[in-house]
């Protein structure tokens, strides 16, 4: 059995790192992106909290706007936090691969297991956390979260001149398609590797692996793991938050 697929110990201490240093230009200026408020909370705060409601979780690394870590540092004390978590913020890239290794590059020896995850996606359930640790700990080298598709999709020639019609070449087999959301989560020395030897061409870290020859494994996401791109996003993650506190009761 190679390194990449060795089981963890059931008690193997778990990182996240998420990077959150992007400026979010589709939501339109204003505030980097993880800085916006939904429910008067940060959203960083937010996935920041759906990462350290993992148990197994005992260090959220966050990975801020270069000139914007200690803004980011003083967020995170001003926010009621499980204590049993530690939190470390560095300053990140000009990219987002670039700001995850850096996030890599400051976790402390001892942590074997990595999560990385979207500072935008902040509703994730705890329970998808967990599914993808315990699939790590299994001997997985890399684990996503994803759902199945609602729509076809089709597969085009890109548009000659913006706007114009783009011919379509392909209908991939929809069944046999997956969105993949985060948290993803590796085997460190695994994902380090990815990021010492890949480069370019990888919208996301599995991608990286992947191009080691190393198998990705697929466990189910969450509808409420949404990433918060868009104007629209912010009003279904407010609709999910309220619908929360009418189930808690709070």
């Amino acid at each position: 059995m190679s390194d990449e697929s060795r089981p963890s110990p059931p008690g193997t201490p778990v990182a996240v790192v998420i990077p959150a240093a992007g400026r979010g230009v589709r939501l339109g200026p204003g505030a980097p992106k993880a800085l916006r408020a939904l429910n008067g909370t940060p959203m960083l705060i937010h996935a920041v909290r759906a990462m350290a409601a993992s148990r197994a979780v005992s260090l959220v690394v966050v990975v801020a706007p270069p000139e914007g870590a200690a803004e980011v540092k003083s967020l995170l004390d001003a926010h009621a936090l499980p204590e049993r978590t530690d939190f470390l913020v560095v300053p990140g890239g000009e990219s987002r691969q670039e700001s995850v290794k850096l996030g890599l590059d400051a976790l402390p020896p001892g942590h074997d297991i990595v999560l990385v995850h979207d500072a935008a996606r902040p509703l994730v359930p705890v329970d998808t956390v967990d599914a993808v640790i315990e699939a790590v700990r299994d001997g997985a080298p890399a684990v996503v979260p994803a759902l199945p598709l609602a729509d076809t999709v089709k597969q085009v020639e890109p548009a000659t001149a913006p706007g114009a019609p783009e011919p379509v070449v392909a209908t991939p087999e929809r069944a046999r398609l997956r969105a993949v959301q985060t948290p993803q989560g590796f085997d460190l020395a695994t994902l380090v590797r990815a990021h010492e030897t890949v480069t370019g061409g990888v919208t996301d870290d599995a991608g990286m692996v992947e191009q080691l020859g190393l198998q990705v494994v697929v466990v189910p996401g969450h509808e409420e793991a949404f990433k918060v791109t868009r104007p629209l996003d912010l009003v279904l993650a407010e609709a999910v938050l309220a619908r929360r506190r009418l189930n808690d009761g709070f």
